[in-house]
């Protein structure tokens, strides 16, 4: 019975073995391959590249004061249409004291100078009416005498200038009177009232009171890496995608490439410009980023094929087409312009041919 026991021990203990060997056999015996095919299509492809931008009105300008001081008044607000000569802003002025006293001293001088010359006049002018003095004698203290009144005149002025930047003989006209010079939209508007600004100079820019651009006039201002800039020109159609704006496209006129390029980044780029053609109705914020796409060149209705499935080797390009139900044959094709992602078939197949999708590759 021991024995027995003993053997049956032996034979489960085997059997258990050999379908542990059997078992990982099975596991590790590779299931064949099978590879899918597709064939060659007609389709139209367009080589393109794109240009990464903004959308930016062509004349923008920052409007600047003639004078330093501070903002005493803003009439405009972002967003506000405003046309050539509209007032902007006010600036009061703080005028430089010691400017100050030498003006005002120069204007007490004047009224001593033409004090005492009217009192000459005066008298020249009782002895001429009466016959005493000849008229000639007469004329140079007259002459005089309007001298001085035109130094007290010019002298007041002058005060006036420093203290109010603005003289009265000038009327309405003031430098302290911030006008617009164009006509557009306001941009933006970076002082508020009581900011000090100074004045545009040959030494310094000047403090922007407002920025101004004319809205209707659009441009799109992008780069292009060196690359690519030897296949476009002047005068190229563009058509542009500007992300703020959803299902809608605008084209463009290339009308300038920088003859000169920047490196960013490792890379050459070279800036374009292109008039941006308006959509009625459809208003454009300055500064929208946008993508442009240029179309470099472009074939119809052509056999193609996916770059995906083409195989590399030396300066040829192979695929393999299906001679039998799972049974491959390398043949070589000449290829034409590629979109980067389907590439023309000049010869080698055809769209009969079944070629062989290569595992992990559509």
């Amino acid at each position: 019975m021991k024995a027995f026991f003993r053997i049956l021990l032996i034979v489960v203990i085997v059997g258990v073995f050999g379908g542990t060997i059997f078992y990982l056999y099975g596991k590790s015996k590779e299931k064949p391959v099978v590879y899918e095919t597709t064939n060659a299509f007609q389709t139209d492809i367009v080589k393109k590249t794109v240009a990464t931008g903004k959308v930016v009105p062509r004349q923008e300008i920052d409007i600047k004061p003639q004078v330093s001081g501070i903002i005493e008044q803003v009439y405009v607000e972002p967003g506000q249409q405003v046309k050539s000569g509209d007032l902007l802003a006010r600036v009061k002025i703080i005028p430089n004291m010691l400017n100050l006293a030498n003006a005002e001293s120069r204007v007490k001088r004047a009224e001593i100078g033409m004090q005492d010359t009217k009192r000459a006049f005066d008298r020249q002018k009782d002895l001429f009416e009466s016959g005493v003095v000849a008229e000639a004698e007469f004329q140079q203290y007259e002459m005089s005498y309007l001298n001085a009144l035109e130094e007290l005149q010019a002298a007041e002025n002058n005060l006036q200038l420093i203290r109010d930047g603005v003289a009265t003989s000038q009327g309405e006209s003031s430098n302290t009177l911030i006008r617009s010079t164009i006509s557009g939209m306001i941009l933006k508007v970076p002082v508020e009232v009581g900011n000090s600004v100074i004045e545009t100079n040959n030494f310094n820019e000047g403090t922007t009171i407002a920025t101004i651009a004319d809205m209707s006039e659009m441009i799109f201002k992008g780069k292009v890496d060196e690359s690519e800039v030897g296949n476009i020109h002047e005068g190229m159609n563009l058509t542009l995608t500007i992300g703020a704006i959803d299902n809608l496209k605008f084209d463009a006129l290339l009308e300038h490439i920088s003859p000169r390029g920047v490196e960013e980044n490792g890379a050459v780029q070279f800036e374009i410009r292109a008039a941006v053609q308006l959509a009625e109705g459809v208003f454009i914020r300055a500064g929208y980023s946008a993508n442009a796409d240029i179309v470099l060149d472009s074939r119809e209705d052509v056999l193609a094929l996916k770059e995906s499935l083409l195989i590399f080797e030396s300066d040829s390009v192979f695929v393999e087409v299906e001679t039998a139900s799972q049974n491959f044959e390398r043949k070589e094709v000449k290829l034409g312009l590629s979109d980067g992602l389907n590439v023309e078939i000049l010869s080698g197949i055809t769209a009969d041919d079944k070629v062989k999708v290569q595992n992990g590759k559509s």
